[in-house]
């Protein structure tokens, strides 16, 4: 149990992090979000909970295929936010728009024949 509340703590951190440098710099709070921390993370906690190579490297290679279809989210959202458009909703189209992606993604990757 205390190993799971050490991950969320160190989880939680970073995203903690990211939120307080975000309020005084928002270029290096974007800088330190777009840095693969979490990825990282969850690929040590995932080493040291199964030791299995192959599950990390099936982790590794659908995470690159995952964020693709999330990086335009990062440009529709705050355009939609330059237009006027509230954060709330907003946030929610750039989610959905996110959600499409990956459905699509994933189509297209097993037309390819790579599981995600």
């Amino acid at each position: 149990m205390l190993y799971a509340i050490v991950k969320a703590a160190i989880s939680g951190i970073l995203v903690m992090a990211v939120s307080e440098t975000a309020k005084r710099n928002p270029a290096f709070g974007a800088l330190i979000a777009s840095l693969p921390l979490v990825s990282i993370l969850a690929i040590i906690w995932l080493w040291r909970d199964t030791g299995d190579a192959e599950r990390i490297a099936a982790h590794a290679e659908a995470t690159f295929w995952y964020v693709i279809p999330s990086l335009p989210m990062f440009l529709i959202f705050p355009a939609m936010l330059r237009q006027g458009i509230g954060f709330w909703p907003a946030l929610a189209i750039g989610c959905a728009v996110t959600v499409l992606l990956y459905l699509a993604t994933v189509w297209i990757a097993a037309r390819f024949g790579i599981a995600l």
